[in-house]
């Protein structure tokens, strides 16, 4: 192992990097509270800028895609006992250098979250109030292309309080769009095409792909333009799929190159899985042989078509889980059939909760870049970046889990 010091920062290594100062193992390992970093030269259209590593193999692993939900202890390389120790504390951050920007991964997180909500819809709106009552230590800035509607939110949101202790909640600032990326957390809830109550149709969110991915395009290409460096998180459908429109339109040049001086791959956060989440709850509590999912199960995958349930990931029941699954994947047609738009509990679960989590460094569900997609699971925001939870899953979910991960590389 080769170990070094950049601007104060303790770096590794398994290959030779001349630019930077070479250390000894002893000063390295001298005082380890600190995150230390681990740096490798991947191809970025297929790896993340930076991660996590919860997972010795991840040291030595080119294959970013959905192995990284599967737990793998075995280790066919040696490695410092004190290095182990770090990674179990969540301690090493994994750098991709052939990012231009990776000197970005060397910062902190923020201890005040400025948090900048685009579009201001049923989503976008119902999102904020979630903000706004449970949010601790974040800004708010709000932003619609429709002034009208702005102005009606700046004025609805700064009118709750609570007497006599009325400045609770958090600051609300209404922006211009020159100011979009001026935050630490761009939360992007745009829509076009939306289908009505009552229209029939197999999948909702497929509808809006083609006119939200126009509109994502043009703020992903923003993002670039403004150099901007905090998260950017997706809640308009589809989730996934504009999550890669994201990161490919913000990395784009004039003459259609990729050069990544854009987005990275794990800057973009999709925040659709969490309400999947909340409905398998829902529909488990109806069911007593379904009962244990609220402390055993997960959910995978996308918001939508291609969504896996998991009853349990420690004795998983196929029959069960697809059972539950396609429950979930309905849910939100039946609320249209009682005429409505089914859009707080997204809002709420996927939406407010999940950042909320996200800011707060607890585990919540959302979509992250495994190899060429954006899929979904359990996950974290540490210190020394996110986190995917790893398991012993049963071959058979396992088998659901890469069907659905292909599914969504074909799309794009």
């Amino acid at each position: 192992m080769n170990y070094y010091m950049y601007n104060g920062k303790k770096i590794f290594s398994f290959d030779k990097y001349e630019e930077f100062e070479e250390i000894d193992e002893t000063f390295f390992f001298n005082s380890t509270d600190e995150i230390v970093y681990f740096i490798n030269s991947d191809d970025p259209l297929n790896s993340r800028r930076a991660f996590c590593i919860n997972n010795y193999n991840q040291l030595k692993s080119k294959n970013e895609s959905v192995t990284m939900l599967y737990k793998n202890d075995s280790l066919d390389f040696d490695l410092h006992p004190l290095l182990k120790k770090l990674i179990d504390e969540k301690k090493v951050k994994s750098i991709n250098l052939n990012y231009p920007t990776w000197k970005d991964e060397l910062t902190s997180l923020p201890s005040v979250w400025k948090i900048n909500v685009m579009a201001l819809g049923d989503v976008g709106s119902t999102l904020l109030i979630g903000l706004l009552l449970l949010g601790k230590n974040i800004e708010l800035g709000i932003y619609d292309r429709n002034p009208n509607r702005l102005m009606r939110w700046e004025k609805e949101l700064k009118q709750v309080r609570i007497p006599f202790n009325e400045d609770k909640f958090p600051k609300i600032k209404v922006l211009s769009e020159d100011e979009l990326f001026q935050c630490d957390m761009f939360v992007f809830c745009a829509s076009k095409g939306i289908p009505s109550v009552g229209e029939k149709l197999d999948d909702y969110r497929m509808i809006q792909f083609e006119e939200n991915s126009k509109i994502m395009s043009n703020y992903a290409k923003l993002a670039r333009k403004t150099n901007f460096k905090g998260l950017f998180a997706v809640v308009s459908d589809p989730v996934e799929l504009l999550c890669k429109v994201a990161f490919l339109e913000s990395n784009k040049t004039d003459n259609g190159f990729y050069d990544f001086k854009g987005l990275a791959a794990n800057q973009i956060i999709g925040y659709g899985l969490g309400v999947m989440n909340a409905r398998a709850i829902y529909y488990s509590e109806k069911d007593p042989s379904l009962m244990h999912y609220k402390k055993e199960g997960r959910v995978f995958g996308p918001h939508g078509s291609g969504l896996i349930v998991a009853d349990s990931i420690y004795n998983y029941d196929d029959v069960k889980s697809k059972i539950l699954t396609e429950k979930c994947v309905r849910a939100n047609v039946e609320v249209r059939e009682l005429g409505f738009k089914p859009y707080v509990g997204p809002s709420l679960s996927s939406g407010a909760l999940s950042i909320l989590s996200t800011i707060n460094g607890d585990y919540f569900y959302g979509s992250t870049y495994m190899k060429d997609a954006y899929f979904g699971s359990k996950i974290r925001l540490t210190d020394s970046g996110i986190e995917v939870e790893q398991n012993d899953l049963d071959f058979k979910l396992r088998k659901r889990i890469e069907k659905s991960f292909d599914d969504l590389r074909s799309i794009i």
